[in-house]
């Protein structure tokens, strides 16, 4: 089944990643502004902190990004925090600090759907708007869910490329983040029910977890290799690990013979597409993501939208949303970059 390549409208204009590494609790936003101590909350406050899964991740300082030039559209003041590394509790140390500084709204990807919740409620309770992107936690702990695309596509977009590619038979197997990640446990669970009710000729035999380091990745895809010698694909459905993935296999005997496919950013990606090492991926504009995540902020602090289903908002040059099932809201579908299109684009 070829998985049609289309274009989303949030795509439309080219980006540019931020390369700095950022350090923990780093303030990358526009100077002065914002409530420090005391409770958040109050129509007015848009303080805006974005706390990803880690700092240092081009996916992450992409979407960081959009959140500073919506924020500074909006007249806010926008930070970004956030631990080195992907742990399940690395985060709550942040979210204490914002709720103890009285920020106006704390935009999470969160690690881990359950041990952050404690921390999110009592940010609540303090008048702080939550609203998760890209990983979400358990609904109740936050008030808006800005997803990238429904799970079900983002799965089925991964399983029809390797499909394609290595001809719908064989094995293949997965390289995550961590083991804990809601999103990419979510998306994994479906392909799964995809491969066995659309593909039967192909064998998921591994799983292995890459906890979102670059390193830890390439050795893992490594091992995978090892372990699988009839491998003929590799999903990796995180940035980090297709493009450690890719890395490794562009040096190996496997360049060529063992297909990989996942979620990646063109930047990261662009000299494996064009060296033959990846025929394939797919993504979103993580630009547009943390830039819709910012303006729903607002929209929530103002009280313009409570989260309630029906509920809709401007979102500056995106346009109108509206508010869905579980208090989510949806950027898009994911789009596939190949050769013949990875050139358009710089994120």
């Amino acid at each position: 089944m070829k998985f049609a390549r289309k274009r989303v409208a949030a795509v439309a204009a080219a980006v540019v990643v931020a390369t700095l590494a950022l350090a923990g609790c780093a303030d990358t936003g526009s100077s002065g502004g914002g409530s420090t101590g005391g409770e958040g909350g109050g129509s007015d406050n848009l303080a805006i902190t974005f706390l990803p899964k880690s700092l240092g991740n081009p996916y992450f300082d992409t979407s960081s990004k959009g959140g500073k030039a919506a924020v500074d559209e909006l007249g806010g003041t926008f930070a970004e925090v956030g631990p080195a590394e992907s742990t399940p509790d690395a985060q709550v140390s942040y979210i204490n600090t914002a709720t103890q500084q009285g920020v106006g709204a704390l935009v999470v990807s969160a690690n881990d759907p359950k041990a952050i919740c404690d921390a999110l409620d009592e940010a609540r309770d303090a008048g702080v708007k939550v609203v998760t992107f890209d990983s979400d936690t358990n609904p109740e702990c936050r008030d808006l869910f800005v997803n990238q695309a429904t799970a079900e596509g983002i799965a089925k977009a991964q399983v029809d490329l390797i499909a394609e590619q290595i001809g719908d038979a064989g094995e293949i197997a997965i390289v995550s983040a961590t083991a804990n990640a809601t999103n990419q446990n979510a998306w994994i669970d479906i392909m799964k029910e995809l491969l066995a009710s659309e593909h039967p000729n192909i064998q998921l035999v591994d799983v292995v977890y890459g906890d979102d380091d670059e390193q830890v990745s390439f050795d893992k895809t490594a091992a995978l290799l090892q372990s699988h010698p009839n491998l003929k694909g590799i999903i990796s459905p995180t940035t980090i690990g297709i493009s450690a993935a890719a890395r490794y296999l562009s040096t190996s005997d496997y360049k060529g013979k063992v297909a990989l496919t996942g979620l990646g950013t063109p930047n990261q990606m662009r000299e494996y597409v064009e060296d033959g090492t990846v025929t394939a991926f797919a993504l979103w504009n993580p630009e547009d993501l943390g830039y819709l995540a910012a303006y729903a902020s607002a929209a929530l602090i103002s009280g313009e939208i409570t989260g309630e289903e029906g509920d809709t908002f401007e979102a500056g040059k995106l346009g109108e949303f509206t508010v869905g099932e579980d208090a989510t809201v949806l950027l898009g579908d994911p789009f596939v970059f190949d050769k013949e299109n990875i050139g358009e684009f710089d994120f």
